[in-house]
């Protein structure tokens, strides 16, 4: 079924979002002769189950793919992960390390008596 028609049915992709501000997600693909029969048949489908606030339903030619050749595209073309967070997961185990070997007053001030001989 890849993005053509099977005969009388085509191909949609219904898509949905539970409250206004969240992103709309990919539910499942349907067979149906029209758009108009295709939103009924995803608001049957799908609205009895769930609150939905909003239901997208579209004909699968409609979503243009990326070729291999635009995927290859996407990858990076140098080192950057200094960019990524995944560095920083241990930073509160290393900064309790710091401060365990860092000087306390007390301990400075014990120097005094030392630095003056």
């Amino acid at each position: 079924m890849a993005g053509k028609e099977q005969g009388f049915y085509q191909v949609f992709e219904v898509f949905s979002r539970k409250a206004p501000d969240a992103p709309m997600q990919h539910q499942f693909s349907l067979l149906a002769p029209n758009e108009e029969i295709a939103l009924v048949m995803a608001q049957e489908n799908f609205m009895r189950r769930e609150p939905v606030a909003d239901l997208w339903v579209v004909k699968r030619d409609y979503i243009r793919r990326m070729s291999e050749d635009e995927k290859a595209a996407l990858k990076r073309l140098d080192n950057k992960d200094y960019r990524l967070t995944r560095g920083y997961g241990d930073l509160k185990k290393r900064w309790r390390k710091y401060e365990q070997q860092a000087l306390d007053e007390k301990e400075i001030l014990s120097w005094k008596g030392e630095i003056q001989r």
